[in-house]
């Protein structure tokens, strides 16, 4: 599948910070030490077991901002799937460089390449129904849009980005405000018409209650596959329907046999498991 990769602009400030974290005030001590300045290298990035990789540009950036020499060239792509031992790419350069950057530029994959893996996993799982499996705000701090982006390189598709870019009504937004109905009300007074509101129902008779204020998705928490059932039949096609709750491999195929819509699952940014990839030496260039 074909990812539309993120701006450069987004991605670079997050490398940059790892480096530095790594780095810090010192560098490189080891390889300072035991590699001679002039020595390069030719390395090979292999799966160590199968995934779907994400996060080649994060990667390869970690190699070009410690030495712009460094040339790495993919054999897979971002959103591909690969077996153990494939190689994912081959890089070339100064060796005191390839092995300063190897473990931010493997952080990225690996984590990145997990959160694919896991999204793939579950895409694959439901792909008989209707429903899409989207992500949450559940995602490491500082690391949102690479982990978004990770999930769309798995199959899956992006919720909300943050506060900012639509109304979602939570359960203590209501408790708050008083009720489902006064919520929207103050949601729809409150923003702008571009910007969509979506309610969270815990309940049945909170799902019809939203559905008399004409909102734009209705995300349908813990409930049922019965409850699901009925309750997409409530919205009858007014609204978007978005299940979310304790959502699994394992339950999600009953979940979209509901017919909602989305499936919302913040495991697949917050527990996926790094996918084990290594840096292997090949020969002196």
């Amino acid at each position: 599948m074909t990812v539309v990769p993120l701006p450069r602009l987004v991605i670079e400030p997050l490398v940059r910070n790892a480096l530095l974290e790594d780095l810090g005030l010192a560098g490189d001590v080891t390889s300072a030490a035991v590699i001679p300045a002039d020595h390069r290298s030719t390395v090979a990035m292999v799966a160590r077991q199968p995934g779907v990789i994400a996060g080649l540009d994060a990667s390869e950036l970690a190699f070009q901002l410690v030495d712009p020499q460094i040339v790495m060239t993919r054999h897979r792509l971002d959103g591909a799937k690969v077996a153990a031992g494939d190689v994912i790419a081959m890089i070339e350069g100064p060796s005191r460089g390839l092995l300063t950057a190897e473990r931010t530029a493997l952080n990225f994959l690996g984590h990145l390449s997990g959160i694919a893996t896991v999204t793939a996993g579950i895409v694959e799982a439901i792909s008989d129904t209707k429903a899409s499996i989207v992500c949450t705000r559940k995602t490491t701090p500082g690391l949102r849009a690479l982990e978004k982006y990770a999930v769309r390189a798995g199959g899956g598709m992006n919720h909300r980005f943050a506060l900012y870019d639509a109304v979602l009504i939570k359960d203590n937004h209501v408790a708050i405000a008083g009720g489902v109905v006064e919520a929207i009300r103050r949601a729809k007074a409150g923003v702008g018409h571009m910007v969509k509101i979506e309610v969270e129902v815990d309940t049945l008779d909170q799902l019809r209650e939203a559905m008399e204020e004409s909102v734009d998705a209705v995300l349908l928490d813990n409930m049922t596959s019965d409850q699901l059932r009925e309750a997409v039949s409530i919205v009858a096609g007014r609204a978007i329907t978005e299940a979310s709750g304790r959502v699994t491999p394992s339950t999600a195929t009953a979940i979209a046999a509901s017919g909602v819509d989305l499936i919302s699952v913040g495991w697949v940014t917050h527990s996926a498991p790094t996918l084990d990839i290594g840096l292997d030496w090949k020969a002196a260039a």
